[in-house]
């Protein structure tokens, strides 16, 4: 299934969601693959830090490798994110009035994407979470605590 069916599965399941563009942000996503790299979940939002902004939309796709960031601009170029697990630090969810927003906190940025509907934020949290998780047990990260 291509990055665009996954974010319209997404769009139609959560349907509170704002996000415009989407098959031209999922293009993105979809040209930066990696061979044997594949998408495991898909959904749009604003990628900014406003509520009141409805006009950033961008293509967030996690893959079985990273997550991806897709953003086209209107007039020409796009730009795009890549978060591996060794530079994922943690992740936030924040749920307001009528939408949600997710903060990505990675060893060298913040990305901030907000306007997701407030049923996707469980999921969303879930997916990313469990994913993060385990890639970082490859790493061999050790949290242990020596006395």
């Amino acid at each position: 299934m291509s990055c665009y069916e996954k974010i319209k599965d997404f769009k139609k399941k959560y349907h509170g969601t704002v996000a415009w563009r989407l098959k031209e942000n999922a293009e993105v996503i979809e040209k930066h693959l990696n061979p044997g790299e594949k998408i495991l979940f898909a959904f749009a939002a604003q990628k900014n830090d406003s509520f009141l902004d409805f006009f950033t939309t961008a293509a967030v796709a996690l893959t079985n490798k990273r997550i991806l960031i897709g953003q086209k601009r209107v007039l020409f170029g796009y730009s795009l994110n890549s978060i591996t697990p060794d530079l994922f630090n943690d992740m936030q969810i924040f749920q307001g009035l009528f939408w949600g927003k997710l903060t990505i906190d990675t060893v060298k940025e913040t990305v901030v994407l907000t306007n997701l509907s407030k049923k996707s934020l469980i999921e969303i949290e879930t997916v990313i979470s469990e994913f993060m998780m385990e890639e970082k047990k490859k790493y061999g990260t050790n949290n242990r605590v020596t006395n």
